[in-house]
């Protein structure tokens, strides 16, 4: 944090419950030179990994589906939410960490991953960088049901769907989480599944 317009004065930890929200209290230098107190509070949950799966061969996709309760408590009728494979960081770094999430939730053990983006999903108040990949997947690469990890409470469902299909469940609105929709965008514009 070098930014000579920003002077932090104090940083207060609202909640550890389950991650942290901070109150920060710092002076912020205007464009027209003067100086303005601001409050603003950030989550961090740590950073994390996304993957889309696709299979050029049978121009598939895999995908996940499971509760999400914040966007349950925000109007989703029944809080089920299609996305890709993502996790939160642990010891590893995002590649490593991507891998073993794919593993874990789709079942499948993947070695190549290639980088899409590294983003910022919610800027305004999450700390979160999200590292997006692509990988190949093939029916050999299936080494078990995936489903996810029972001692972190997922119960997630494995989807393989056409990448037309999922197009469509883009543009219908039954798929509305951005990084989801990101990474299907990236096989697009790159004309990977076209």
């Amino acid at each position: 944090m070098n930014n000579p317009r920003i002077k932090i004065h104090k940083i207060e930890l609202l909640s550890d419950n389950w991650y942290h929200l901070r109150k920060v209290i710092f002076d912020y230098q205007k464009k027209d030179g003067t100086w303005e107190r601001q409050e603003r509070e950030a989550y961090d949950r740590g950073n994390g990994a996304a993957i889309l799966l696709y299979n050029k061969d049978q121009k598939t996709v895999i995908l996940t589906r499971q509760f999400r309760m914040a966007t349950y408590v925000n109007g989703n009728e029944d809080g089920m939410m299609i996305e890709v494979c993502a996790g939160i960081l642990e010891q590893e770094n995002a590649e490593d960490s991507i891998r073993r999430e794919t593993e874990e939730e789709t079942g499948y053990q993947i070695s190549k991953v290639e980088k899409a983006y590294e983003i910022y999903m919610s800027p305004g108040s999450v700390t979160e960088i999200l590292y997006l990949f692509v990988a190949e997947y093939t029916k050999e690469m299936k080494v078990n049901e995936g489903g996810g990890v029972a001692a972190e409470q997922e119960e997630i469902e494995v989807l393989e769907v056409g990448f037309q299909e999922v197009l469509e469940m883009v543009k219908s609105g039954e798929i509305k989480d951005a990084k989801t929709i990101m990474l299907i965008q990236y096989l697009q514009l790159n004309g990977v599944l076209v």
